[in-house]
């Protein structure tokens, strides 16, 4: 299994509220997360930080014996970290409002937990073809599943910045967690809408399966977002599952 992950300031922001880690456990299972921080000057960069470097520092210290397991600690934990970012912004007047997307995966041998609030997403690569995992919790995604508008115009919405569940600001961290196969050759990639926003799911699909190196994948979808205008910042996480590469 192959990892990368690169995190850019993109060409219109003056910060990067953007957080990644990766993180092993006792069971030498991999957590991959990826977290993009909500309200300016308001503290979305300490948001994020504060989801990516809690949960994963926990996650090195749990032990699974089953999928269902990480994905109830999972639930747990994203509630409890929830509360520390509302009580952390009701501390300090200049962190009022903060919150911060997230979306997360922990993977084992065949299988994979991903998980996601907001509108970071994960996608799978499989068998030439590119399918999202993730659900956008945000307005214009309730518009397009109401038929009030097509998934083209959700694109350019004057809204389309408007979330509708976030990890912080509510009570209602209630975050969706799902359960799939992760077979040899599948390609898992997380990003912020730094990313999605601005380059099209065909040349995503193009950048994952050319014959380059992981690194080299992230780095080309970031120069792709920028190119296409880089009006946020743009993370992006790939997990390769090579099991040729496990096994030499």
């Amino acid at each position: 299994m192959k990892i990368a992950f690169k995190t850019d300031i993109g060409k219109a922001r003056e910060e990067n509220q953007d957080y990644v880690g990766v993180f092993k456990n006792l069971d030498k299972l991999t957590f991959a997360i990826v977290a993009d921080g909500i309200g300016g000057h308001q503290g979305g960069d300490v948001a994020s930080s504060m989801a990516v470097s809690h949960i994963g520092r926990h996650f090195e210290e749990t032990s699974f014996d089953t999928p269902l397991m990480a994905v109830q600690w999972l639930s747990s934990e994203v509630r409890d970290e929830n509360a520390q970012i509302i009580a952390k912004a009701e501390q300090f007047t200049d962190l009022h409002g903060m919150g911060t997307t997230l979306v997360a995966a922990i993977i084992f041998d065949d299988q994979m937990i991903v998980a996601n609030i907001g509108d970071s997403r994960g996608y799978l690569n499989r068998d030439g073809k590119l399918s999202q995992l993730t659900e956008d919790h945000s307005l214009v995604n309730e518009l397009v599943k109401r038929g009030a508008i097509t998934e083209d115009e959700a694109r350019t919405h004057p809204q389309k910045n408007i979330i509708t569940r976030t990890l912080g600001i509510s009570d209602d961290a209630d975050i969706d967690v799902n359960l799939y196969k992760f077979k040899d050759k599948d390609r898992l990639l997380l990003c912020t809408d730094g990313l999605s926003n601005m380059v099209e799911n065909d040349q995503m699909l193009s950048v994952l399966e050319s014959d380059t190196s992981t690194d080299q994948k992230c780095e080309q979808l970031i120069n792709d977002a920028n190119q296409a205008g880089g009006p946020d910042n743009i993370t992006v996480l790939i997990v390769e599952n090579n099991q040729e590469d496990d096994q030499s």
